[in-house]
């Protein structure tokens, strides 16, 4: 598998955006039950079906640029084909010596997103949860591991890391919109519907007082590159008690949703956000 990807790291951006076009188009076609998720979770975010129909492109084309994205040298940047948006406010983030908490969704090129913001402003730690096939989770782990970005698997460790990390005043990568394992997340609205949300993001700011930016990286037509929007930070966060966790999460669950609402044509609508949480081991996971 490692040398199928290798493979396909060498053609155009636009040629595996075309492919990945066609492969999502197939998944739509050959699975009910993933349609079935995808048009009842755009019916509750209240959006019509044009609005998102390309996103079962998008999703396709998500899977065919990986093997760019991960295979890419680790001395080669990746930012040659990224418009970014939004650098001052990071810069003003970093001048408060708390460290930066950057976020965002399932939405677009999110693994770009990491590698393009540690090569402006790294060292970043970025959070993950391991794959469960041992192949996969090893091409992760190598693919990810890039100069200025470290990954850490979603562990007591882990955790620590990011602590220290924002404590030296450097940032955070990780994804808040996907369904926690029971005990570390909360039941809070998203797209008027609870769901089982992640508390990680929220309690790493409560507590460390970091800035919080929402990041989105939007998948530009014809492989044309991308574009890194940096929006402004959660500043109301920064007035809330460190023990409102509920409502801390609130807000950052309305950050997700108002990304989503930008560019709805490239979230992972087929993803079960309202499912119910798995169980965890206490001793393997953080609480």
């Amino acid at each position: 598998m490692v040398y199928l990807f290798r493979f396909f790291s060498f053609w155009p951006l636009r040629a595996l955006h075309a492919a990945g076009a066609g492969l999502g188009w197939l998944v739509w076609a050959l699975s009910p039950a993933y349609r079935r998720q995808f048009r009842a979770n755009v019916a509750q975010a209240g959006l019509a079906f044009d609005a998102v129909r390309p996103a079962i492109a998008e999703t396709g084309r998500f899977v065919a640029e990986l093997p760019k994205l991960w295979m890419r040298p680790p001395t080669a940047s990746c930012l040659g084909n990224v418009r970014i948006e939004g650098q001052t406010h990071v810069s003003e983030a970093f001048t408060r010596g708390k460290g930066i908490i950057f976020f965002g969704p399932h939405c677009g090129s999110f693994e770009l997103g990491p590698q393009a913001l540690a090569e402006l402003y790294g060292p970043i730690t970025a959070i993950y949860r391991p794959a469960r096939k041992p192949w996969l989770a090893r091409l992760e782990h190598i693919a990810r591991s890039r100069p200025g970005l470290s990954v850490v698997p979603a562990s007591l460790s882990g955790i620590r890391q990011m602590f220290r990390t924002l404590k030296n005043n450097q940032a955070v990568a990780l994804l808040t919109d996907q369904v926690p394992p029971e005990g570390q997340g909360l039941w809070a609205p998203f797209f008027g519907k609870s769901a089982y949300t992640m508390t990680l993001a929220a309690r790493l700011a409560l507590q460390s007082g970091a800035v919080v930016l929402p990041v989105s990286c939007e998948r530009l037509p014809r492989g044309q590159g991308y574009f890194l929007k940096i929006w402004p930070p959660l500043a109301a966060l920064e007035h809330l008690p460190k023990t409102d966790m509920l409502a801390a999460v609130t807000i950052i669950n309305q950050a997700i949703e108002a990304i989503v609402l930008s560019q709805p044509g490239q979230y992972l609508w087929g993803y079960a956000r309202y499912k119910h949480p798995r169980q965890q081991p206490a001793d393997k996971e953080a609480s």
